[in-house]
């Protein structure tokens, strides 16, 4: 039986992210224990808000990612469309989930973070009320992927939703920038960095640790969407044969 291994299509990727996923999760926990450490424990206590801003080291990351991880989504989604290449609208589906994960949780640490600093856990400010926005296009992207029985069409039909949604991530960066919002701007620019340095590695890490997670559950991820859509192709056929899925 002749093969195609080559990662741009289903059977490539498949046999790449097994590979890939095992270490993405190992270094995934090694980084974030890291990042916690140093965050938690070696960093300085900031002088106006005390011990609590330290929540943000996960609530930063968590927004960065959720916004990146659209933007790439989004990229995917029009790969798929432009070029029809069937594995780019399965790697945009993978992406989503971990993509919703980050949005809820930016959500609901900086709630965490609003209440001793705001004197309330929810505000409609700007810079929220666009990243709520951004979380529901994820919700909508899966809930629609889900709805749709024929993959073919559910792709396109999210693809919509995914380029589309795009517009919003400038909108939640800069808003802090475009309205006068209780949200506090940013502390990391093109010019520097206001933050101790030991505050920045911390973030760094984390930053890091949760790229590393994200490439590891969307291999996973991934590996069974192929399976699912590629189940009648004869390297997968195979491969249920040997047992090797």
């Amino acid at each position: 039986m002749k093969t195609n291994k080559s990662i741009l299509t289903p059977e490539g990727m498949y046999s790449f992210a097994g590979k890939a996923l095992r270490p993405c999760f190992i270094l995934a926990i090694i980084v974030i224990l890291a990042a916690m450490y140093v965050g938690f424990f070696l960093a300085p206590v900031d002088a106006t808000q005390g011990n609590s801003y330290r929540i943000l080291y996960i609530h930063v990351a968590c927004a960065w990612m959720a916004m990146l991880l659209y933007v790439v989504m989004a990229i995917f989604c029009s790969l798929g469309l432009i070029t029809e290449n069937r594995l780019w609208p399965m790697v945009a589906a993978s992406l989503a989930p971990t993509g919703c994960l980050m949005a809820f949780l930016a959500l609901w640490t900086g709630s965490l973070w609003g209440r001793p600093t705001w004197g309330a856990y929810w505000v409609w400010d700007a810079r929220l009320t666009s990243a709520l926005i951004l979380f529901f296009f994820y919700l909508g992207y899966i809930a629609l992927q889900n709805a749709i029985p024929d993959w073919r069409r559910a792709d396109k039909a999210c693809a919509v939703i995914g380029i589309v949604g795009v517009i919003n991530v400038p909108i939640v960066y800069f808003s802090v920038q475009w309205w006068n919002t209780l949200h506090q701007g940013a502390s990391i620019t093109a010019s520097g960095s206001s933050i101790h340095p030991v505050m920045l590695w911390a973030l760094a890490l984390m930053v890091i640790g949760f790229w590393l997670y994200t490439f590891a559950v969307t291999f996973v991820r991934l590996r069974s969407v192929i399976l699912e859509r590629e189940r009648n192709q004869e390297w997968a056929q195979q491969l249920a044969l040997k047992g090797e899925l």
